[in-house]
């Protein structure tokens, strides 16, 4: 299945029912890495609406899965999502559902919930530019039989990497990388949900005296 892009639908009201979202509608919190640094989920797709409005949405797979019921089987779709600002900020989710169109709007909104601020940099010995054009380190992670290695890579090369893996690090911002995978390659669930993670694991590092001084609570 080809990946497709997307427009976010937009919600016209909205009633937080979260201290962040709250906080968040008011103005207190203006930039979503104040949410990143104090280790806090963010449970209401809005609040991604309003500190990303540059967030953009891909289509990475549409699949039908059924389920044997006591009458017959049931069919649904189930889609898999990814979304990003292509400025490190990155979201990854599913939606399940009859018909394709509303599974698509529930993986978005799953994949909204999922963000994760991924961490930029100039790892590669060949280049030394300082600029965030690529990763810091090289990161590996693993999904199921997917396995997925990401190396820092000096400006130029662009992203070396399947169509899968690409889509996932372009959102995210990655502009060079070096990419190489084993297992079920195949499996775009997997293959998407290791790089993720993998993206993810840049940025485990935290300063515990700063989550401290932050007062903000779900």
């Amino acid at each position: 299945m080809e990946e497709t892009t997307h427009e976010i639908v937009e919600t016209i009201a909205w009633d937080p029912k979260t201290k962040i979202g709250k906080m968040v509608k008011g103005g207190e919190i203006k930039n979503i890495e104040e949410i990143f640094a104090a280790g806090k989920t963010i449970k209401e797709v809005e609040i991604v609406d309003t500190l990303l409005p540059n967030i953009e949405d891909r289509v990475l797979e549409i699949c039908s899965v059924q389920r044997m019921t006591k009458n017959n089987r049931k069919q649904k779709f189930r889609v898999t999502v990814v979304v990003g600002d292509k400025n490190g900020h990155l979201g990854l989710g599913s939606g399940k559902d009859v018909e394709v169109r509303p599974a698509i709007d529930t993986g978005i909104r799953d994949a909204k919930k999922n963000m994760i601020a991924v961490k930029l940099g100039c790892g590669s010995w060949e280049c030394g530019c300082g600029t965030p054009h690529s990763l810091p380190v090289t990161s590996v992670a693993k999904c199921g039989s997917a396995m997925i290695i990401l190396k820092p890579a000096p400006k130029g090369v662009g992203i070396v990497a399947s169509k899968t893996v690409k889509s996932v690090l372009e959102l995210a911002g990655i502009k060079d990388v070096w990419t190489f995978s084993k297992g079920r390659t195949r499996d775009i669930y997997n293959m998407a949900t290791a790089t993720y993670k993998a993206l993810e694991g840049l940025g485990e590092m935290k300063n515990s005296k700063e989550l401290k001084s932050m007062d903000i609570q779900n």
